[in-house]
């Protein structure tokens, strides 16, 4: 099998036409290798190629990138954080992050995330693959890795094009244009010539993409889902119908930039619950290693205790860290109770619970 680092499946005509117009707006979202706060990630030689090229337009960037999250968690926060702010051409880098999940899951948070940026019919999207040492044995053997291949999967279905940035670096490493450690030193992150070797792939991409500026038909008809039981129709229920008991803090938080409000407690044994109609629950936190465990119960069921790992890059707190507490439930109202725990592992250094986000599948 040969494998490819371009795919070009579908032409960007949102993108052209917003570049005719004088105004666009670039969307980013994925983990660590395209968070924007290190300002030494591959967006940047991109946005740089799109200033050079497109001299008189005004360009926005909307980097909504986080590191340590991965497609379920986008799914709940990519209409706030890049389609009301109209994005005109969107990235999404998740290959990495969502390596470990189960294929079933991944599929159903990664079509749901797609589906969300394509539902108005107004940016186009480029699927973009980093790099981790599981993927290696596979690549070096001429096989697509797992967590790619299911996202080609998604392309084809979808009509996206993809840019392997992962294969084109390593087809650079194997040619003896770059050393390995200065691609990733860590096995994972690039740095800033890997953050560069990465750009030019999708720069070369884009070069080819938009050197005709022609525009095909612009319509778009949604396909039907590949997975019908994606979560295009995740939503986020409003903190007002949280039932608090206890010394709960309901806080405008401004310590992570991603983050509304979190409902704050230090109080171990406080309590809160909801009700809420679907299938699947997912719960966000500011997390870290000073950060309460907790135990929860749905429908009056057995207590089920929380047992988040802490690796030592885990800071005191600031992860944006989604818990997933199910997705097989069945479609009707359900009634959800949680308890403050301490967590009793040396590793637990503190009793902070600070919850971000409730998000319902339906």
């Amino acid at each position: 099998m040969e494998l490819k680092v371009f795919k070009h499946r579908k032409m960007l005509n949102h993108t052209v036409k917003a570049i005719e117009k004088g105004e666009l707006t670039l969307g980013f979202i994925g983990g660590s290798i395209t968070d924007p706060r290190g300002k030494n990630r591959w967006t940047e030689p991109v946005v740089a190629w799109f200033s050079k090229m497109f001299p008189n337009i005004k360009i926005y960037v909307e980097n909504a990138a986080i590191g340590a999250t991965g497609s379920e968690l986008a799914v709940f926060r990519v209409k706030r954080d890049l389609i009301e702010r109209n994005c005109d051409l969107v990235f999404v880098e998740f290959a990495v992050n969502d390596n470990g999940e189960i294929p079933e899951k991944r599929f159903r948070t990664r079509e749901g995330l797609i589906r969300k940026l394509l539902q108005d019919g107004k940016r186009d999207l480029v699927l973009t693959y980093t790099f981790m040492m599981d993927m290696y044995d596979d690549m070096v053997n001429g096989k697509i890795p797992d967590s790619v291949n299911d996202f080609e999967i998604l392309a084809e279905h979808y009509n996206i094009s993809s840019v392997w940035m992962g294969l084109y670096a390593l087809e650079q490493v194997k040619a003896g244009q770059v050393r390995w450690e200065e691609w990733i030193p860590d096995g994972l992150h690039p740095e800033n010539r890997g953050s560069l070797i990465y750009g030019e792939s999708v720069i070369k991409f884009l070069d080819k993409e938009l050197k005709e500026k022609s525009i095909d038909n612009i319509g778009y008809e949604m396909p039907q889902a590949y997975n019908f039981c994606n979560w295009e129709k995740a939503y986020l229920l409003p903190f007002s119908e949280v039932n608090l008991k206890g010394p709960w803090i309901i806080r405008r938080w401004t310590t992570v930039e991603w983050m509304d409000q979190v409902i704050d407690t230090a109080a171990v044994g406080a309590r809160l619950s909801f009700t809420f109609t679907g299938r699947g629950l997912a719960l966000g936190f500011d997390f870290g290693k000073t950060s309460a465990e907790f135990r929860y119960k749905i429908d009056g069921g057995q207590w089920k205790e929380e047992v988040r790992e802490r690796p030592d890059w885990c800071p005191d707190e600031g992860w944006y860290r989604i818990s997933c507490i199910t997705d097989e439930l069945t479609s009707n109202k359900h009634e959800f109770e949680l308890e403050v725990i301490h967590g009793n592992r040396p590793e637990c250094m503190g009793t902070n619970f600070r919850l971000s986000m409730i998000g319902i599948v339906p």
